[in-house]
């Protein structure tokens, strides 16, 4: 199983930057990089942010959840929802229910739930 520091330095390598230069864009330097690679030290969360953006990876990835570099993707449904969203006249009324009347951007949280859940729009 791959580590965090394996992670981040199979990100540099497959760019074929030194330590050095990569330590240079993210504002660190080769040592402190070189100790996040080595897992002799945990990388901040703003350092695994900033190579999330850079190598356009999730942080998933980053943090050795999945091989996949765009992350996990749920498809998990608790069965209560699966019964509530199969009733789609009651869940259109549920998310009705929700929201206050006369704001534009409940509107289109309303659509989108209820595009998410297949139902009509309300």
């Amino acid at each position: 199983m791959s580590t965090i520091g394996q992670r981040l330095k199979e990100l540099r390598r497959l760019t074929g930057q030194s330590q050095a230069a990569l330590s240079k864009l993210m504002g660190s330097n080769q040592s402190t990089l070189n100790r996040y690679e080595n897992d002799q030290s945990e990388a901040p969360y703003r350092v695994l942010l900033w190579y999330a953006d850079y190598f356009d990876v999730s942080m998933d990835y980053l943090y050795c959840r999945t091989d996949n570099p765009q992350g996990k993707l749920y498809d998990y449904q608790p069965d209560a929802l699966k019964k509530t969203i199969s009733n789609k006249a009651d869940f259109s009324q549920f998310i009705e229910a929700c929201f206050e009347d006369g704001s534009p951007l409940n509107v289109r949280f309303k659509e989108m739930l209820n595009q998410m859940a297949g139902s009509e729009s309300a």
